[in-house]
């Protein structure tokens, strides 16, 4: 009966690992959206920052010159 304990075994085994393959397929899914978000929210960022150097750029003056007394 060694050999039938040893193919239950297996079969655990490989029930298992498909288990767990699974709930990493999920994680993996999880933070693939997850980064998804992140970038847009990155990229969005940048846009602002960019259209804010636009406008202040036009702006900015130069400082009086030092006169002597």
């Amino acid at each position: 009966m060694s050999w039938a304990r040893d193919a239950v075994a297996a079969i655990r085994k490989i029930v298992l690992i498909e288990d767990r393959m699974e709930s990493l397929t999920a994680r993996v899914k999880d933070l693939a959206e997850a980064y998804t978000d992140i970038d847009r929210r990155l990229v969005r960022l940048e846009a602002k920052f960019e259209l804010m150097e636009r406008m202040t750029s036009g702006v900015r003056r130069a400082l009086p010159e030092k006169t002597e007394k």
